[in-house]
């Protein structure tokens, strides 16, 4: 089974107060609730794809510790936080591997991976033969900030939208199919693509609403 999850900051005592407003009465604390939220769902055959900003320290040792109680194996996608990876002390081969910027396959579908949201992504056009969306685009980096509010503007101005399609008349709506996959959004649990896209669709919708108002 192969997870998901982005930006959760292990050891960043500031976001219990500030940004996120955690509410953990301390970084220690924090560390130790989403270290159990992940083993709840990761068993240790299974991937886990971080979508940056793991850990805030600089220090190698300290990430190492929180990589070694987390089950599954580990992919890494680089966030704008993780100096520890620039420790040449830093055990590398705890991440299967580290990137930038990455693309997959996920049961059929393609996966562009970045810490960054990218609003027009490769493959975005593509459909299957029932005009379901192939490729979806999963970030980090905003966490559930204003900057996650003009996201979802953008992505339904987009998917309001329609072009001529190529080897038809008939005009389609695009398709935008970009996913944050910031880890407060499900309770510091690792999901699949498939809960993502479930969960994402429910809090773009609620957040609309709110919009709205």
């Amino acid at each position: 089974m192969r997870y998901y999850i982005s930006d959760l900051h292990f050891g960043h005592a500031k976001l219990n107060t500030e940004m996120d407003h955690r509410g953990f009465a301390s970084a220690e604390e924090m560390n130790q609730h989403m270290i159990n939220q992940w083993n709840s769902r990761v068993r240790h055959g299974d991937e886990v794809v971080i979508l940056g900003d793991f850990c805030m320290s600089k220090k190698a040792g300290e990430a190492e510790e929180i990589l070694r109680q987390l089950k599954g194996r580990k992919y890494m996608i680089v966030g704008n936080h993780d100096y520890y990876l620039n420790d040449q002390d830093f055990d590398r081969s705890l991440f299967k591997w580290i990137e930038s910027y990455k693309e997959l396959n996920d049961n059929r579908r393609k996966i562009i991976l970045s810490h960054y949201p990218i609003f027009c992504y490769n493959g975005q056009y593509r459909r299957n033969g029932e005009g379901i969306p192939k490729t979806y685009m999963l970030y980090g980096h905003v966490h559930n900030t204003f900057d996650e509010i003009l996201v979802n503007e953008f992505i339904q101005r987009t998917r309001a939208c329609r072009r001529e399609v190529r080897g038809s008349d008939e005009q389609q709506n695009i398709p935008c199919q970009m996913i944050n996959c910031f880890c407060m959004f499900s309770d510091y649990v690792p999901l699949t693509l498939d809960e993502w896209i479930q969960l994402d669709a429910k809090r773009r919708s609620e957040l609309s609403k709110k919009q709205l108002r």
